[in-house]
């Protein structure tokens, strides 16, 4: 389930929640996993980083296309201004405008942190749908704190080409919203959580337009993404995601 950790174009869709007994939880994981593998989106949104040693805020302007194709386009602070990435499929590509130079980003560098913040450039581009690499199964019906929710436990398939070891995530019935997701590594560790607060209707849907990043290791450490502005269905295609727009971007 490393949907990119919802990153860049990870837009949620409202559907009416299912009946346990006419779902079985495979399709009900299913439904929610599509939420994020929507058409085209365009959005603003806010990144604040807090580390051992600095914090920084970002504004970044964000279009997306399905599973395979984003641009980000540093909007604030200034002297940031108009850094651009592009993912096109398994490729990621850094666009500088100080140097005016575009890079790709090499196999090397793919774990590395991307804009200083608790994603990797790894989950720009890996994803991995849910039903296909896990078995699943309901670890909890019923209520908690107040809220009518199914947790629901993932375990990757024999050989499946997948990050987590187990992943755990507790769903809303009513709306099939996403309240929190907890991913383990493969030695059973919890190795980071991810919340989602502030629901509300953005662009004609219900979205949580707070998600909160934790890594177990530094708990002290977050990476929030605020959204502010998103819409559905742009008329974009795969032509609008090239290297000539990525620099037409970072230029404007």
């Amino acid at each position: 389930m490393n949907r990119s950790i919802f990153l860049l174009g990870a837009f949620f869709l409202t559907i009416p929640g299912p009946v346990l007994g006419q779902e079985t939880a495979r399709e009900i994981v299913d439904r929610v996993d599509r939420l994020w593998r929507g058409g085209s989106s365009r959005g603003v949104i806010g990144m604040e980083i807090v580390t051992e040693h600095w914090t920084r805020s970002l504004e970044m302007e964000v279009w997306s296309l399905g599973n395979d194709y984003a641009l980000v386009r540093v909007l604030r602070p200034r002297r940031e201004a108009g850094t651009a990435t592009l993912k096109a499929d398994q490729e990621v590509w850094n666009y500088l405008p100080r140097v005016d130079r575009t890079i790709k980003l090499p196999a090397s560098l793919m774990s590395s942190s991307w804009m200083g913040s608790h994603f990797t450039n790894d989950d720009l581009v890996k994803e991995s749908r849910i039903i296909d690499d896990y078995d699943i199964e309901i670890s909890f019906d019923g209520v908690r704190d107040g809220v009518d929710i199914w947790e629901f436990e993932l375990t990757p398939k024999p050989e499946a080409p997948v990050v987590w070891g187990r992943i755990v995530e507790e769903i809303r019935k009513d709306d099939l919203m996403p309240v929190w997701v907890h991913y383990y590594d493969d030695l059973g560790d919890l190795a980071r959580t991810v919340t989602f607060s502030e629901y509300r209707n953005m662009g004609g849907r219900l979205v949580p337009a707070v998600m909160v990043v934790t890594p177990t290791d530094k708990p002290d450490e977050s990476t929030t993404l605020i959204y502010s502005e998103l819409e559905f269905d742009i008329d974009i295609d795969e032509d609008f995601f090239s290297l000539q727009r990525l620099r037409q971007t970072g230029r404007e």
